[in-house]
This record gives C-alpha cells, structure tokens and sequence, in this order.
C-alpha cells in the first residue's frame, strides 16, 4: 500500500541495501512535517528496521501506540548528552535497527547542524546512511553509505557534497551543513 500511495502522489524510492546490519541514517534537508509522512511510507516500502526519534511529550496519551507503532522513540532533549546516551541503548536492544534522525534537529532554519548523530555513528563504528527527501525530483534516496572517518571536516565534506542538489519542500530552511564549533 505504501508503493501504492508513493506512486499515486508521483514519488520515488531509490534504495541502495546498508552494509551492516546496525546504522544511524540521517535525512537532509528537514523543511516540512510532509517528511514523516513521506519517510514513514518509504520505510514500509524499503522494508528496513528503522526507529525516528521524537520528542517525549509526543508519545502520550492517546498517542503513544501509535507513534510507538509508527517506529518511534520517545527521547527527553532535556538532558543534556542524553540523546546520545538513550540511542546506544536502543541499539543494544535489536540485533538489526537503523536509527533516523534529523541532523538540523528542526524543520526551521538554523546555521549548523546538531552533531550526535555523528558521534552515535563513529561511537558505535556503524554506517551513516544519507537519505534525502529531494521535493524538486519527488524522490527519496537512500543510496549512499558511509563509514564516518573521525576527521570532522573530511566527513562533513563528503555530507556537503552527497546533498549538493538536494531541495527540500522550503529550501530556504536547509541549514548549513556544518557543526556549530566547526
């Protein structure tokens, strides 16, 4: 049905299988809630064990079975260094599970990108999947795969050029490719 939908609504999956059975995905630019209804069709279409993250006070009542259900997990942002702290732990929990996350940390403008996507990724020495959700071609692709070096600026280098020509649905909220002390 999720095929179904994509098709319907002109857009297309391209898909490259991860090469471990763990990793953390990032999807870049993140400039509308239309991406979750997107990312979550394209999940059930690429048939891969992938949880989002979301702010705790989305998993209530009467919401929680279902975001839950969805591939959601609940984080608390008040904690600092906790992000990281509660997605290794989640790892621990499958033996297959690729962790999406936003690296702009919001759908709105800001000038640099959150890093514990990085550090999770190098941390737990999995593959970063960079998928784009590419509004001007309505494709989503998840096709490349990357081992993190540890050399911030050469990784971010190669982030910078994979999204090159990537458009979000409010290209003018991408965020700059680059981490806040860098």
């Amino acid at each position: 049905m999720s095929a179904w939908l994509l098709r319907i609504f002109r857009w297309r999956v391209t898909y490259l299988p991860p090469p471990a059975l763990k990793g953390v995905v990032i999807i870049y630019p993140h400039t509308s809630n239309w991406d979750f209804v997107i990312g979550v069709l394209a999940r059930s279409v690429i048939q891969l064990r992938m949880h989002w993250v979301g702010k705790h006070s989305l998993f209530r009542w009467p919401f929680e079975t279902i975001m839950r259900g969805l591939g959601g997990i609940p984080i608390d942002r008040s904690e600092p260094q906790g992000l990281v702290d509660q997605l290794k732990r989640e790892f621990d929990r499958y033996a297959e599970i690729f962790i999406v996350l936003t690296p702009e940390g919001t759908r709105s403008h800001t000038t640099h990108w959150k890093s514990g996507f990085y550090h999770i990724a190098l941390g737990l020495k999995v593959p970063l999947g960079l998928a784009t959700f590419d509004y001007s071609k309505r494709q989503i692709i998840l096709t490349d795969w990357f081992w993190l070096t540890g050399d911030v600026e050469r990784d971010l280098a190669h982030l910078r050029d994979v999204y090159r020509d990537t458009h979000g649905k409010h290209p003018e909220f991408a965020g700059e490719i680059r981490f806040k002390d860098s």
